[in-house]
């Protein structure tokens, strides 16, 4: 059974073996209003849109390892809204360094799913562009607990990329439940959140935003299903991973 990975686009994707799944734009969601998630990046190779992404300082973007492979050449688009409007004033940013998790592995298990970009250069703090705040310490997200999603992923499972940033509202699921419904393991390091809101194509990498602290990082999803997905969307949980996030950020 075939996992795919959510920043691919339209005809030429790269397929993943994993379960039934889709690493996954956002469903049954609304247009954001414009630059009101100021850390929202778009992380675009050859100028398109490959996945999504968020600021965490003025000089590292977060995102998903499996959006990344060795031979890309990633720019960071910072305070777009319209990814299509140029006269917008976003701004592109070129990526100095790749950070990926040591435990990471392209074994399509997704379990340390993280990459950070260091920028070249440092972000200046506007009304479009800002950092989004992560977890200072280990722990847990209780279940049924509100957060949202946004992004510039496909609008379900046929339908296009969205030009502009969309978000919706999303519910953490117990881990435990999370398990039973994709009949597989998953590790302490991934936190599941549920419809009637979800991810796409096009939306890795985007944050999981909790009590406007980004706790999570969209990983993968139920496989062709992003109209009416049988399994919780999961992310990479942020808090768990907070060591080595801190020595990237303070070593560089």
């Amino acid at each position: 059974m075939a996992l795919l990975s959510v920043f691919l686009l339209a005809a030429l994707l790269p397929i993943l073996i994993h379960s039934d799944s889709v690493d996954v734009g956002i469903v049954n969601g609304t247009e954001a209003k414009p630059h009101s998630r100021p850390y929202m990046v778009s992380v675009q190779t050859s100028g398109g849109h490959k996945c999504g992404g968020f600021l965490v300082s003025k000089r590292f973007v977060m995102t998903a390892a499996h959006c990344w492979n060795k031979k890309m050449i990633f720019t960071a688009v910072l305070g777009a809204h319209n990814l299509k409007d140029r006269k917008e004033r976003s701004i592109t940013m070129q990526v100095k360094s790749y950070h990926v998790h040591p435990k990471y592995l392209d074994d399509n298990s997704f379990d340390y799913d993280i990459l950070i970009l260091e920028l070249q250069g440092t972000v200046k703090k506007s009304r479009n562009v800002k950092w989004i705040s992560i977890p200072r310490k280990p722990e847990d997200i209780k279940a049924d607990s509100r957060c949202s999603i946004a992004g510039w992923g496909q609008k379900g499972t046929y339908k296009g990329l969205s030009s502009r940033l969309l978000e919706t509202q999303v519910s953490i699921i117990d881990q435990k439940k999370c398990k039973d419904l994709w009949d597989q393991p998953l590790s302490q390091r991934m936190v599941c959140a549920a419809h009637p809101g979800g991810t796409c194509w096009g939306d890795s990498g985007g944050p999981l935003v909790c009590n406007n602290t980004a706790v999570g990082i969209v990983s993968f999803g139920d496989a062709y299903t992003c109209d009416n997905p049988k399994k919780p969307d999961v992310f990479t949980k942020i808090s768990e991973l907070l060591p080595w996030i801190k020595s990237v950020l303070r070593k560089y």
